[in-house]
C-alpha cells in the first residue's frame, strides 16, 4: 500500500470541517441533499465520501459522491485545479476510467469557500464516486501488473494530445538535467500508486479471481515530466505490497512499452528513478509524520515495506535488478496478452 502523495511535504493547511459543515457545504454549493457521509483518508486534503437521496435544483445525477476539499495552499492555485480536473473530464471522455465533477448551482466546476475553524479558504469540488477495490487490497496478477503498466502509458500519451494540458503550466520536473536531451517528454499523472488504482471484477471463482482497473484516481500530482517518470513511479508503488517486489517491474514495463516503447537511455535510468521514488516517499513521509502524528499511520503506509524494498534493491544491484525486469518484459514479445485485464 501507499500513503498516495506521500511524496509531497504536508504543510499546516489541511481543511479540518467537521461532516455537519460539509454536508451543509454540499447543500449550500451544489444543491444536493446529503443523506449519508463518512470521511475518507487524505495526505494533505479532506475527503468526503457523500450518498445523496436528491437534490434541489431538479437536474438527474449519480448518488455517490466524492466531496474534495483542497487544502488552503493548493487553493491558491485556481488555474492547476482547473486543469487537473479538466484533464479528468477528458480523460473520461476519452474511456479512461477518470471521475469528472458534478457542476455547482451557478454552473462551475469548483467554487471557492470557507469554513473550517481557522476560516481559511479552500477550493471545493464534487466528483463522481468511481466504485471499486485499491490494488493495495488485493494480489495483482502478472496480467494485472501488464494492465496497470499500458494503462499508465496509455494514460501519458492521451494528455499529451490534450491541447488544454499542452497549453497549462503544470509543475516541471525535469530535475536529471544530464539526462534531458534524451528522455521523451509527457505528462504525467504522477501517482500511479496502488491506492489510485481501483479494480474490480466479475469473476466468481473464489481461489482465482480476476480483475480489472475501474478507476483512476487523485490528478493533484500531475506535472510535466518524462514518459519513464511515470513507469517508474508505478513500478514502485506496485512493489510495496508484493510478495515477489522484484519480480514486479518486468511485468509493469511489459505493458507499458507495448504503448510507449522506451530508449536504452531511458531503461539506463530505471533502476535510478525508482529507487529516488522510493527514497523521497519514505524520507519526506517520515518528515511529516513527525510534524503530524495524529495521521501517522496513514503517512507512513510506504514505510512498512519500504525501506526493506529499497534496501533489497541496492544489495542486489542495478545491473541484477534490471536483467530481471528486462527479461521479464521481453518474454511478453512472444506472447500475446489477454485483451483485457485477467477477462474480467
Amino acid at each position: 500500500m501507499s500513503s498516495g502523495n506521500d511524496c509531497r511535504p504536508q504543510t499546516l493547511t489541511k481543511p479540518a470541517l467537521s461532516e455537519k459543515e460539509a454536508a451543509e457545504l454540499v447543500d449550500r454549493v451544489f444543491g444536493l441533499n446529503v443523506s449519508w457521509l463518512r470521511p475518507l483518508p487524505s495526505y494533505d486534503d479532506q475527503n468526503f465520501h457523500v450518498g445523496v437521496s436528491g437534490n434541489n435544483n431538479g437536474a438527474e445525477g449519480a448518488n455517490e459522491y466524492v466531496l474534495k476539499i483542497t487544502n488552503s495552499a493548493d487553493s491558491w492555485e485556481p488555474e492547476l485545479i482547473q486543469a487537473q480536473t479538466q484533464a479528468m473530464m477528458f480523460l473520461s471522455a476519452q474511456g479512461f476510467p477518470s471521475a469528472t465533477p458534478y457542476l455547482t448551482k451557478d454552473g462551475s466546476i469548483m467554487s471557492l469557500e470557507s469554513g473550517d475553524p481557522g476560516n481559511k479558504k479552500h477550493m471545493v469540488r464534487l466528483l463522481n464516486y468511481l466504485p471499486g477495490t485499491p490494488v493495495a487490497k488485493i494480489a495483482p496478477s502478472a496480467q494485472l501488473l501488464y494492465e496497470i503498466g499500458k494503462l499508465a502509458a496509455s494514460l501519458d500519451k492521451a494528455l499529451a494530445e490534450c491541447q488544454l494540458c499542452q497549453q497549462t503550466e503544470v509543475s516541471d520536473t525535469s530535475h536529471l538535467h544530464c539526462y534531458h536531451s534524451v528522455l521523451m517528454q509527457s505528462i504525467n499523472h504522477g501517482d500511479f500508486n496502488d491506492y489510485n488504482i481501483l479494480v474490480d471484477c466479475s469473476s466468481t471463482s473464489l481461489e482465482n479471481p480476476q480483475y480489472r482497473v475501474s478507476g483512476i484516481l487523485d490528478f493533484s500530482d500531475m506535472s510535466y515530466g518524462y514518459y519513464v517518470f511515470e513507469v517508474a513511479i508505478a513500478i514502485m508503488y506496485m512493489m510495496i505490497e508484493s510478495p515477489d517486489p522484484l519480480g514486479v517491474g518486468g511485468h509493469v514495463l511489459a505493458g507499458f512499452e507495448s504503448v510507449v516503447p522506451l530508449t536504452a537511455e531511458e531503461r539506463g535510468a530505471l533502476f535510478l528513478l525508482v529507487s529516488g521514488r522510493f527514497a523521497q516517499s519514505l524520507v519526506i513521509a517520515a518528515h511529516t509524520a513527525l510534524l503530524y502524528p495524529e495521521n501517522k499511520e496513514y503517512l507512513m503506509i510506504t514505510a512498512k515495506t519500504g525501506w526493506k524494498h529499497l534496501m533489497t534493491m541496492f544489495e542486489m544491484g542495478q545491473e541484477a535488478v534490471e536483467k530481471k525486469w528486462f527479461e521479464t518484459a521481453q518474454a511478453y514479445t512472444h506472447r500475446a496478452p489477454a485483451p483485457s485485464v485477467g477477462g474480467c
